[in-house]
């Protein structure tokens, strides 16, 4: 293993005996509970499952596009949700992909992972191929700053179906300036983006996780029925959608590849 790989793992939950968090220089990663893959554990995982669910009719599948992959939590919820779902899974780090599939349950067939980079990956991808894309990128707890940018936006957008959605995972810290950048990067490519998360996050308040839903369509968030999932969280969340987001956002600009000296 090379040096990275060494510091890999897969820990036993002590309150939870089902359960395995991934961790990654002593960080946690994901978690899965290796008979139960409907259960969630990590809030923000909560709010994306949230957002597939009042995106379409339960239990229909959807064909799904995931940018990172860890262990693998939501694309085993969404196999065992809407069964059938043709899933496509992108990680960069092969020692993940190895250890995950070593040491917890096989993916059903329908769940395919790849090793690549996901900038890579969304170029050798067909127009309106996905119904939903998930991004859960970081590496070394930073989102890289290649797939930030308008330009990967826009190859996410390409790639969607005309009502299809772009989630996205944004771990930030107050004052959310990432954060505000990310939002205001989505919208110069996506008709309509709403923010979903922890109130106190939102309020810049304490560190944590924030989830970004955009779509391409004017008006195709159900941001009302996201408001409600939110509520019903056992960290209850809040959403900013239009006016609210407008000052949320106020002041930050879209990041571009000709903002980048360094895409890797």
């Amino acid at each position: 293993m090379n040096r990275a790989a060494d510091r890999l793992e897969l820990v036993a939950d002590p309150v939870r005996r089902t359960g395995r968090t991934l961790l990654s220089a002593g960080v946690e990663q994901s978690y899965v509970d290796v008979e139960d893959p409907r259960h969630l554990h990590f809030e923000y995982v909560r709010r994306i499952a949230s957002a597939v669910e009042v995106a379409a009719p339960a239990g229909a599948p959807l064909t799904v596009l995931h940018l990172g992959g860890g262990a693998l939590t939501l694309p085993r919820w969404l196999a065992a949700t809407r069964p059938g779902s043709p899933q496509r899974v992108v990680e960069r780090d092969a020692a993940v992909v190895e250890l995950v599939a070593r040491e917890l349950p096989p993916l059903p067939p329908e769940v395919r992972v790849e090793v690549a980079d996901a900038r890579d990956a969304l170029a050798d991808t067909p127009d309106g191929r996905y119904d939903l894309v998930i991004a859960d990128i970081y590496r070394a707890a930073r989102m890289p700053r290649h797939v930030r940018t308008v330009e990967f936006a826009a190859e996410v957008a390409r790639v969607l179906r005309p009502d299809g959605s772009f989630l996205v995972n944004v771990t930030d810290l107050p004052p959310l300036v990432g954060t505000r950048v990310q939002v205001a990067t989505l919208r110069a490519v996506f008709a309509d983006v709403c923010v979903v998360g922890d109130r106190r996050m939102l309020r810049g308040r304490r560190y944590g996780n924030l989830v970004l839903a955009a779509t391409s369509r004017p008006g195709g968030l159900p941001v009302a029925r996201l408001a409600v999932a939110g509520l019903r969280d056992p960290v209850p969340g809040g959403l900013l959608h239009a006016a609210a987001l407008d000052t949320f956002v106020a002041g930050a600009h879209p990041l571009t590849d000709a903002d980048d000296n360094s895409r890797r």
